[in-house]
């Protein structure tokens, strides 16, 4: 991993792009790995976009601004991509992660000429199959590991079933259901090119 990895989330309230960066800042955390996570928060309402960040580093990390030139851009709502410039200050050899279920000449018309790499990922798709209710940022959380490579996916796999259990304790049911979810998302993330 390099010096310091950048990601910004773009989401609707209620949809866990908040949940997901500070999970994601969590599980970093707890392999070591200084970080940040936080929202940025306006007015948000049920369904408002928001947005979210994470730094993760083997350094400590002296920067505490949002970020605006991310490596990993993950848009966990592709209506967004109507409304917001998801892309904006998105570095060409990052990656974007989009939620659809929509083709490749879809998606790429409404990311504004972004020249590096765009992975899409069906987290509706993920959440029925494993857990039978839509939670996106399960599925998103797994696809931004495996895209950043922020850390190994057993590692990953590991530190978030140890988190799980704990929030989950009297719901082991959730608990599988959210683990099923992880795994399968490593493997339904798909790359469109650059």
């Amino acid at each position: 991993m390099k010096h310091l990895t950048e990601i910004r989330w773009h989401g609707r309230g209620g949809q866990g792009a908040k949940t997901a960066a500070l999970l994601l800042a969590d599980v970093a955390f707890s392999t070591g790995k200084c970080v940040q996570g936080f929202p940025e928060y306006g007015p948000e309402r049920m369904g408002a976009p928001i947005t979210a960040y994470d730094r993760i580093s083997d350094q400590n990390i002296r920067v505490h601004s949002n970020i605006y030139d991310p490596d990993y851009v993950a848009v966990v709502d592709d209506t967004l991509l109507h409304d917001v410039d998801v892309t904006k200050g998105l570095k060409k050899e990052g990656a974007i992660l989009i939620n659809t279920e929509k083709e490749k000449e879809e998606i790429l018309p409404l990311l504004k000429g972004y020249e590096g790499e765009v992975y899409t990922i069906d987290a509706r798709k993920v959440c029925m199959e494993t857990l039978g209710k839509y939670f996106p940022n399960t599925p998103m959380l797994a696809a931004v590991v495996k895209i950043s490579n922020v850390m190994e996916k057993d590692v990953f796999l590991n530190e978030m079933k140890d988190s799980l259990k704990h929030k989950f304790a009297k719901k082991p049911e959730v608990l599988e259901g959210n683990m099923r979810a992880l795994r399968m998302a490593f493997d339904e993330v798909k790359c469109l090119g650059a």
